[in-house]
């Protein structure tokens, strides 16, 4: 995925009973309301939560990661109790406080604890808002009912989801809206990819067991059998091998990447391959556990190329690696031809918005032309680096049609049936909804959404 935003598995809230382990509930909302903050000021949680002391991490990005997708119906609720809108820091802290408050099944937090640590937060942030915070929580409590069917009159409330997006995904996916909408809102699977230079999926399923950590193979072909699915997220040094190089973190859409580029290529040991916008190196390195390539792994920050450098090391894997604009060969090709190349596009993130929920709210209407451009620069600057009888294969964590197939469509006219032509085997558009090839039994979506179409020039 190439949008600066890491594939991790999304936390879980504490429960009741983990509170009395965790720093002081005030403390948490606090900071929560700060990354709320930066989100809405156009900063990614994955900017911010690194800069929160690492005691109070896990609870702030927990905390934080439940208000993004509950922030439609907080503040749409703030609204109605607030006769006029709070300062910006009482504003994240209300809707942060408002989002823990929002029915459920299984209340992290007791109504009455919750109130009394977000008014000790409002009086360490703005000691004269304190009163206003209470009174406006309580009163929520006191009317939780009719203020909750109130609010979710209204689409932003009921989805969670800025109102363009949910219009845009009605426009992309009529039959598939709600669905997508929903899949959003639950929490992601963490998907091992088994490294198949070290062993197989069935093997490491066997070391998972023995660990005391249930998990499930994927056995759809397109993920050779090295695919699995923990039944529960764990921190990565609690997986065995995984510091030895045995075994990666990665979704099983972005698993099909390499596998789809080489599949049936026939390429000889050595064969020159690109990966384009490379950065953080999880299909840079899946393609090299794969086969024996000649890979140039490019992204235009100097910066992230250190994260694909220290995933292959862990790997034990080697590459070139080289920064530059992959829009701008002229800056760093050496004029020798690929005999194929990955295009992990730039893109919405919009398929992996249930792992990184603040991107619905960082993202605007705007964004989507601007991104389908650079996509389009992107597929013409590279075709002409491709040999004949290569491929290209094109992929972005997006599910929005205009960075999808709309792109290929207009790609292809312009080069002409002449000389690229779309593989069968390209799935298209993979959405949230789910898959009985891959997806569990009751609905749980296993894989995030993505577009994946491979490319021929002939």
């Amino acid at each position: 995925m190439r949008n600066g935003i890491a594939g991790r598995a999304a936390p879980r809230l504490p429960s009741m009973s983990q509170a009395a382990v965790q720093p002081p509930l005030s403390r948490l909302l606090e900071r929560s309301a700060e990354a709320l903050q930066a989100v809405r000021a156009g900063r990614s949680l994955n900017d911010v939560l690194p800069d929160v002391a690492l005691e109070l991490r896990p609870g702030v990005q927990a905390l934080t990661f439940h208000a993004m997708r509950h922030l439609g119906a907080a503040s749409q609720v703030l609204r109605g109790l607030a006769a006029k809108a709070p300062a910006p820091p009482i504003d994240a802290l209300l809707c942060v406080a408002l989002a823990l408050l929002w029915p459920s099944a299984q209340p992290r937090y007791a109504p009455h604890t919750l109130v009394d640590q977000a008014v000790a937060a409002a009086r360490r942030r703005t000691p004269a808002a304190a009163a206003f915070v209470n009174a406006v929580l309580r009163r929520f409590l006191r009317e939780r009912e009719s203020r909750v069917a109130q609010a979710l009159q209204s689409p932003v409330a009921a989805w969670n989801h800025p109102s363009w997006w949910i219009e845009q995904l009605q426009r992309d996916w009529p039959a598939h809206c709600s669905a997508l909408l929903a899949a959003a809102q639950q929490h992601p699977p963490m998907t091992l990819r088994v490294n198949a230079r070290r062993a197989t999926g069935a093997d490491y399923l066997r070391r998972l067991a023995d660990r005391d950590l249930p998990a499930r193979l994927l056995d759809d072909p397109a993920f050779g059998g090295q695919a699995v699915v923990l039944d529960a997220p764990c921190p990565v040094e609690a997986l065995p091998g995984f510091a030895a190089g045995e075994v990666s973190v990665q979704d099983a859409s972005a698993q099909r990447a390499a596998r789809l580029l080489l599949a049936d290529a026939g390429m000889a040991p050595g064969a020159r391959v690109l990966d384009a916008c490379a950065a953080p190196g999880g299909k840079t390195a899946h393609l090299l556990e794969l086969a024996e390539l000649d890979l140039l792994a490019l992204d235009s920050d100097a910066g992230r190329l250190q994260r694909v450098a220290d995933t292959l090391r862990r790997l034990r894997l080697q590459a070139e690696l080289k920064a530059g604009d992959a829009s701008r060969p002229s800056a760093w090709w050496d004029g020798r031809p690929f005999d194929a190349i990955l295009l992990d596009a730039p893109c919405s993130a919009s398929g992996i918005v249930r792992r990184h929920p603040d991107i619905r709210w960082l993202r605007r209407p705007g964004d989507l032309p601007a991104l389908a451009a650079l996509q389009a620069r992107l597929l013409d600057a590279l075709w002409p680096l491709l040999k004949p009888g290569g491929r290209l294969l094109y992929a972005t964590c997006s599910v929005f049609r205009c960075e999808g197939q709309a792109q290929i469509d207009a790609f292809l006219q312009r080069c002409g049936t002449a000389s690229a032509a779309l593989h069968p085997a390209s799935p298209g558009h993979l959405l949230t909804v789910p898959d009985n090839r891959i997806d569990a039994p009751g609905g749980e979506v296993l894989h995030d959404g993505f577009y994946l179409a491979l490319i021929l020039k002939t």
